[in-house]
Order: C-alpha cells, then sequence, then structure tokens
C-alpha cells in the first residue's frame, strides 16, 4: 500500500524572480541604489552549511532575517531574500535550508516565521537551480515556525544524496512530508509515526548515501531518533537509543557512527540537562560521549546543539552547549570520536572588531545559542559557528588539538538581521541614529562602517523602542529601552556620543512606549504604554503626569516651535495639541482613522504635522493640529518620514512605506503628498517596513527604512 497518499499539487506555477524588474518602477530619473546600513549581525543565525562538493559554498539562514550565500571574492554574505514583499512578511524566518550534494547548482528554503493563528500566511518551500538568485515557489498547506522554538534543530529539510529528485521535509505539527520531483509537489507520509512534541516535531532528516538509510530525530524523549531501511515506506525507533532528553542535531560522521546533541528542551533559551552520544551503524552500539555533563560542579544545567564532524578526517566532531548562560557556552572538539575531548572556550582568542556591540562594553563571550556548527569539507581547519547574533569563524581549529589557543573572528559581514525599531536623521552630528530589538541604540557616523564604539553605553540596553532629537538644540538626544526601572531612558547632549540615564521616570510604569522632545530641548514627553503620558523640564529628574492626552496615545514635537507637542489617539481617531509645552493636551480633529498612527513634524515649517494611519491613509495638518486633511494622491501609509528638499523645491520630500495606485513599496513626494515616486523595486521590498522611516535631511533623495530582520537599507538616488 502507498505510504503517499493525500497527494498535493501545491502552488507550482508562482515564480519569484529576485532579478526580475517590479511592475512599478519609478522613473529612470529615480532609479535608486540600495545598500544596508553596517552594523554586522544582530540576530539569531539558526544554521550554517558548506557544500560538499564546491568549494567556498557556504548558506547561512537566520530566524526572521532570511538566507544568505557567501560571496567568496569580496568575503561578505549575500542576501538572498530582500524580494519578500510586505504580504509575505511570514516568509522571511527560514525554517530549513538544504543543498543538492551532488549538485551545487540546487538549494531549496523551507520558509515559514510563525506557526501561530495571527501569521498571515502557509509556509513554503522555495526552490533554486542557480544557488539561490532566483526562486520558484511551491505553496505548503501548513505554517512553519522559523522563529518558534527548536528553530536550531536542523536540518528539517533534506535532498536524498543519490537521487536529487528526492527531497523529505519534517515538520513542527503535520508530520514528514516527501517529494519526488525536486521540491515542486509533496505528500505527506502517512506511515511515519505520529509521535514527537507538538510545535516541535520532527528536528532534522538526513541519509547515510552508502546505503540509502534515512533517519530522522523527533522531539520525542521516549524514541527520539527513527531509521527507515526502504527508502522512507516504513519507519521504525532506532533501538537501544537514549531517552529522557530531546534530538537537536544528527550527523553522519566519516567514521560510519551517527552523532546526535541532546537537550532536555528545544531551545534556544533554556536547557537545564543534555547529552552527547553516538551509534556505531555497523554494530547498533550506542556510547554516550557527553564532553561536559550538566549540573556538576555547582553550576546550572544546559544541553547541547550545534554539532558538525569532518568529513576529511574521521573520528573529528565539534559540539556546542546550549542554555548555559553561568558561566558561559562553550564548544568542544573530539579527533577520537568522542573519548577525549577538547574546550575551545579555555584557549579561545576571540576578536569582535568586525562587530564591536558584541563586547556589550565588557568582555566579548564565545557565544550563546550556537545551534549549528559547520566543518569546511576541503580544510580542517577551517571552522563556523552560529550564535544569536552573529557568525564566528577560525582558519587554525586544529591548533585545539595540540592544546594552543584557537584565534575566532567575527565573519557575518553581509548580513544584516537586526529588527529595526525606530530611526533619526538629525540636521546635525551623525546621518542616522538607530534603535534596535536585543541590541540597543547606534550612532553611525558612517554608513558603510559599523559603529567603532559598539552599542550606546551608560546604560547598555537591550531593546530599544524609540528615539527622539531636539532639532534647534544641536546634539540633543533621548532613548529608551525595555530594561529594568532606574535604566529605561537617557539624553545626550554631543548626539549620542555619551549618555547621561534619566534619574527618575514615570511610575508605576512598566513598558516604556515612546519619546518625544521639544524643538529646543527644553521639554520631553514619555508616553509609556501603560500609563498616561508624562513630561520632563529638568533631563528626566522628575516627571508629571500630562492632562488631557489618553494612554497610549502617539505624541511628537513641533520641529520650529518649543511650546507645540502634537497627540493621536489611534483607538478613537482623535489628534490632540499642547501649546504649552506638553503639560496639557486638548482634543481637536475627530474622526480620523482608528487603529494605527505614526505622527512626524517638519523641520521648516511651524504647526505642519502628518498623521500616517496605516490603511486608514496619510493625513496632513498645516494649522497646528486643529485641522488634518486627507492625502488623497496615496492609499494607504505606514510610516511617514521627511528629508532634504529636492532642488528647486520648497518642501521637505516626504517619504513613506505605503501604497500608491494600489502598489505597496517605498514612496516619495517631493510636492507635500500632490504626487509620489516609488523609490524601491520588487528585489527590493525587505518585507517589514511599517515601524519607522526617515529621510536625510541633509542628502536630498536619502531614505533610511526599518525592517523586521533585514536590517537598516538605505537608498540613494542613482
Amino acid at each position: 500500500m502507498s505510504t503517499r497518499r493525500q497527494f498535493l499539487a501545491l502552488g507550482t506555477g508562482t515564480a519569484m524572480l529576485a532579478a526580475t524588474a517590479g511592475h512599478a518602477q519609478a522613473a529612470a530619473s529615480n532609479r535608486y541604489r540600495w545598500r544596508n546600513v553596517e552594523i554586522v549581525g544582530g540576530g539569531f543565525v539558526t544554521g550554517i552549511t558548506h557544500h560538499p562538493g564546491r568549494r567556498g559554498l557556504i548558506y547561512a539562514r537566520t530566524d526572521i532575517g532570511g538566507a544568505v550565500r557567501f560571496d567568496n571574492r569580496t568575503q561578505r554574505w549575500v542576501q538572498l531574500l530582500h524580494w519578500i514583499g510586505w504580504d509575505d512578511w511570514n516568509w522571511t524566518g527560514v525554517e530549513s535550508l538544504t543543498i543538492d550534494p551532488a549538485d551545487p547548482r540546487w538549494l531549496y528554503l523551507a520558509v515559514g516565521t510563525y506557526t501561530n493563528d495571527w501569521s498571515p500566511i502557509n509556509g513554503a518551500i522555495l526552490r533554486s537551480v542557480d544557488q539561490g538568485r532566483t526562486f520558484v515557489r511551491t505553496d505548503l498547506p501548513f505554517k512553519l515556525g522559523g522563529n518558534e522554538p527548536g528553530r536550531s534543530m536542523g536540518e528539517r529539510l533534506v535532498v536524498d544524496p543519490n537521487d536529487g529528485r528526492i527531497l523529505f521535509l519534517g515538520t513542527r505539527n503535520q508530520g514528514l512530508w516527501r517529494s519526488a520531483d525536486r521540491g515542486v509537489t509533496w505528500a505527506r507520509v502517512d506511515s511515519f509515526p505520529d509521535t514527537g512534541t507538538r510545535g516541535i516535531g520532527i528536528g532534522f532528516v538526513f541519509f547515510d548515501p552508502r546505503d540509502g538509510t534515512i533517519y530522522a530525530g523527533v522531539a520525542d524523549a521516549a524514541a527520539g531518533l527513527y531509521r527507515s531501511t526502504d527508502a522512507g515506506v516504513t519507519w521504525a525507533p532506532i533501538p537501544g537509543q537514549p531517552t529522557g532528553l530531546l534530538p537537536h542535531h544528527g550527523e553522519l560522521g566519516a567514521d560510519g557512527n551517527i552523532y546526535v546533541s541532546y537537550g532536555d528542551l528545544p531551545g534556544p533559551y533554556e536547557m537545564y540537562d543534555g547529552a552527547v552520544h553516538k551509534l556505531d551503524t555497523a554494530t547498533g552500539e550506542w556510547t554516550d560521549i557527553t564532553p561536559l555533563r550538566p549540573n556538576t560542579g555547582g553550576e546550572a544545567g544546559f544541553g547541547y546543539a550545534g554539532l558538525a564532524t569532518d568529513p576529511r578526517r574521521p573520528g573529528t566532531v565539534m559540539v556546542a552547549t546550549m542554555g548555559r548562560w553561568g558561566p558561559v557556552d562553550d564548544i568542544f572538539r573530539s579527533v577520537d570520536g568522542g573519548r577525549t575531548w577538547s574546550s575551545i572556550g579555555e584557549r579561545i582568542v576571540l576578536d569582535t572588531s568586525g562587530a564591536p556591540y558584541l563586547n556589550f562594553h565588557g568582555t566579548p563571550k564565545l557565544g550563546w545559542m550556537i545551534g549549528d556548527i559547520s566543518i569546511d569539507p576541503f580544510d580542517s581547519a577551517k571552522v563556523l559557528y552560529v550564535t544569536g547574533a552573529t557568525i564566528f569563524g577560525t582558519d587554525d581549529a586544529t591548533e585545539a588539538e595540540a592544546g594552543r589557543s584557537t584565534h575566532w573572528s567575527v565573519r557575518a559581514q553581509g548580513l544584516e538581521e537586526t529588527a529595526v525599531l525606530d530611526l533619526i536623521s538629525p540636521p546635525w552630528g551623525p546621518p542616522l541614529i538607530s534603535a534596535l530589538g536585543d541590541i540597543g541604540v547606534y550612532r553611525h557616523d558612517r554608513l558603510d562602517r559599523v559603529p567603532p564604539d559598539g552599542q550606546a553605553s551608560n546604560p547598555v540596553s537591550g531593546t530599544s523602542p524609540s528615539l527622539d532629537y531636539a532639532a534647534r538644540a544641536p546634539g540633543f538626544v533621548v532613548r529608551l529601552a525595555d530594561a529594568n526601572a532606574g535604566e529605561r531612558g537617557a539624553y545626550s547632549t554631543d548626539a549620542g556620543v555619551s549618555w547621561q540615564p534619566f534619574t527618575g521616570e514615570p511610575a508605576p510604569m512598566t513598558q516604556p512606549g515612546r519619546i518625544a522632545i521639544s524643538t529646543d530641548a527644553r521639554t520631553i514627553v514619555w508616553a509609556p504604554d501603560d500609563l498616561v503620558a508624562h513630561y520632563s523640564r529638568d533631563r528626566g529628574a522628575t516627571w508629571t503626569a500630562v492632562t488631557g492626552l489618553p494612554v497610549k496615545a502617539a505624541v511628537v514635537g513641533d520641529r520650529v516651535d518649543g511650546r507645540l507637542f502634537y497627540g493621536f489617539d489611534p483607538a478613537t481617531g482623535t489628534a490632540y495639541v499642547s501649546t504649552n509645552g506638553g503639560a496639557s493636551f486638548t482634543a481637536t480633529a475627530i474622526g480620523l482613522p482608528t487603529g494605527a498612527g505614526k505622527l512626524e513634524t517638519v523641520l521648516d515649517r511651524a504647526g505642519h504635522c502628518w498623521l500616517a494611519a496605516g490603511a486608514g491613509g496619510l493625513y496632513r495638518s498645516v494649522d497646528s493640529g486643529l485641522t488634518y486633511f486627507p492625502v488623497t494622491s496615496i492609499d494607504e501609509a505606514y510610516t511617514i518620514g521627511f528629508g532634504k528638499a529636492a532642488p528647486r523645491h520648497r518642501d521637505m520630500a516626504a517619504y513613506t512605506s505605503g501604497k500608491v495606485a494600489g502598489v505597496r513599496g517605498i514612496f516619495r513626494s517631493d510636492d507635500s503628498g500632490a504626487s509620489w515616486v516609488r523609490v524601491n523595486d520588487d528585489r527590493h521590498q525587505y518585507a517589514s517596513t511599517g515601524e519607522a522611516i526617515a529621510g536625510d535631511p541633509r542628502v536630498y533623495g536619502r531614505v533610511y527604512l526599518s525592517t523586521n530582520g533585514f536590517g537598516i537599507p538605505y537608498g540613494e538616488p542613482v
């Protein structure tokens, strides 16, 4: 009886060509060049793969920031998924990545960020025959979870090394799937046991090319490793295997042993127990080869995740701990099949100059969330490993075997995976200051170089949701962070070179929300998400509750008149204005769109305020917020920002991420919204661009975008 019931021919005709020009291109005079502001890394790189047959062909996948291929000419990574658009943002998380080991042209991605009900679309298989330069898509009838627990397990997607037409895909909730036509159509393998933790499911699948045996790792502590000896028709748990833990990575070594890393939880944030085991495929004997036993020596527990074997040197294997937050995660290397191990961390020489923020203004760490390791199949000394923020690499891994130090450096250049929460481009100081998820605030004196001082300090912050600047008080900037009480706000008087924490904050606030400052720096208005807005006139020492403004209202200061602040309540569609420096607000315009609202003001005219109301469109006030009229030339506007006026134009250039004449994109208007031109193209869509946007007030046409995982792209006219 066939094991491939429920056969589905799924969406095989939809092509997504990364080199295809967009259908709503700007005119030739408005062609843009797009690059990324340099930060380097910034998010969780969940997997990394060397092609076994092509020297220097390396791929990596991320949890929200797409997939990349290494360019040997530039020694940088090339992003493969910038073409993903607004409606398809859920495909920026890569659940799994695999290559055809017999044909280096082929690349396959299983994409889908979340399996939650609110994620908009199902997962998909992206298949490429030109190493990711172009893709063709097959839609799946279920969702994938590239940014969910267990996301560094892998690989869930695999190509049969003896027949490139055959692929298997392990899923979180839908069992095992098989394709016999290079991923064009898929069918569920009904004979595979329905076991494993829901939401984690099948963590990896791999082949033994010697005899075609297929192995699958399942998040099942009772029986985590299954095997098929008949091309996937039937499956059975492997006898004698370890129990009590979940397999994270499994790999066949050149010595014929299968090596498996285990943890009690799927990771990446928590593991409290774990182990490493190997299976002799010739005898069926299992051996515990755990390098360092968790819960010993007085330290907290941890597990094991990243694992790699060396195809050139039988018996060479490397494994990484996960969840060992104290003292620190480590990587272990063995050249005798796990009988003895060397700690990489004990003698590591770590160079973080390629991404100085990794120091966190302290001692740099070997890494955390080390979900994958890859040994170069052409050079045993070259190894790459991934972390929650970057990729590290070495050219002398074999020195560990002699008890000598190994030298590692940042190898993530070209990979920009930050989630961008706010951007400002003041008329003075650096061209850009950014606020990011997880890794803080950055001053960008040059767009093509990483900030040499790393992230802002005093305090060092994690997720930083809001920035603002005082246009007529050069150097004055304020920032917020999701941090402990007393560390959530700070100001700078030198354009972000140094910072001073606010000595007070609104109480009893727990959600920092947004911050705004008057153009003369005399008043700071802090609008928490769980408390009425407060204002301060002593640089954050004391705070007084604002009157007349509801909780969760958007607030912005006028860039010309220090007395004026504007507010908007997206819950009711009501606009507000303050004429006394933010102390009190009065409702003005009513009946505006509800559900979303971002405010911004211009540098050169008092009383001009714009409202980006998302699907409700774009609105403009020229009478200090008393009335707002719709900008009818645009359908939707999710952000609004301003930059230097076009030559021979008076009005500042306006920029938005929105929709014009039914086309989504990044748009610029040189005539206060009377007309718009699309400045991006279909190769440069960047998925989610609705958080923040900033035009450069000193460079006409330059615009900075926020993304959720693709860093900070910026565009300039060609």
